[in-house]
């Protein structure tokens, strides 16, 4: 008889459930995201079939899980989230999520349309270093999307005019800009021949002219928050700048590192 695993990634652990032709189950496992705990799951899985014979259905196609699952010999086949939620109806009534009732219905779609669905295929260690790299590059600009989102919002309360100068608020010049100008009383005397000073110090390539970029200035809203609260405001701004600077740095390292690791790869040149 056939047997179809679903993996529901967890926390510190992983639920596993382990169903028959049927869709009957034959095993549920906790799974510990440790050594012992990911041994324990190989033995107890090899209980039930040999590797080959026992094709594991997970949503994230990565990690020391799947790395672990895939050197046993286990067929590891991804299924994509939008995949998972539009079956998530046909399970249960209600749309919420529970790490048991999804690692069951990730093993059900794999008995019922697992021929849809390709297995993982191992790669080579480049390759999978090439991976991390962009998983943890993606992770970085999503925080950077954060930050700088929050950057705005607090700059737009009692500072528009930091906000409306350079177009985009993430920009090396414009935390540049925020690190030095991080109030509008800093920036009072602020006039023409002083910002193309601070655009040639900063290496500013943009098209736009010191007096373009102080009418934008100033025809920005006037904050209305007082000299205590701006004073206050500017120092959170100086720290989120501060952070999303070193953010930009390392972001833009790692697409350095990313693009000499695609040339290195045989089929660097197509990709």
């Amino acid at each position: 008889m056939p047997f179809h695993a679903g993996l529901d990634w967890g926390g510190a652990s992983h639920a596993l459930c382990v169903i028959d032709g049927v869709g009957q189950v034959i095993v549920r496992l906790d799974v510990r995201h440790d050594a012992a705990g990911l041994a324990d799951m190989v033995a107890r899985l090899k209980r039930v079939a040999a590797p080959a014979e026992l094709p594991i259905a997970i949503e994230r196609p990565s990690g020391l899980v799947v790395d672990t699952l895939v050197e046993a010999g286990y067929p590891v086949i991804p299924i994509h989230p939008n995949v998972v939620k539009a079956c998530r109806p046909r399970y249960r009534a209600a749309g919420g999520k529970s790490d048991p009732g999804d690692a069951f219905m990730l093993a059900d779609i794999l008995r019922t349309d697992g021929h849809r669905f390709r297995p993982l295929v191992p790669v080579s260690d480049d390759i999978r270093a090439l991976r991390a790299l962009v998983r943890g590059r993606d992770d970085l600009v999503a925080q950077r999307v954060a930050l700088a989102s929050q950057l705005r919002n607090l700059l737009e309360g009692f500072w528009p005019g930091a906000v409306a100068i350079f177009a985009a608020i993430d920009s090396p010049i414009a935390l540049a800009f925020v690190g030095r100008y991080p109030t509008p009383d800093s920036a009072s005397r602020l006039g023409e021949k002083r910002l193309a000073s601070f655009m040639a110090q900063h290496a500013y390539c943009g098209r736009r002219s010191p007096a373009d970029l102080l009418a934008r200035l100033r025809a920005a809203p006037t904050g209305l928050a007082g000299d205590a609260e701006a004073d206050v405001k500017g120092e959170l701004a100086g720290a989120l700048v501060a952070i999303l600077e070193r953010l930009v740095c390392e972001i833009a390292k790692l697409s350095s590192h990313i693009e000499h690791a695609v040339a290195q790869l045989p089929d660097g040149r197509i990709v």
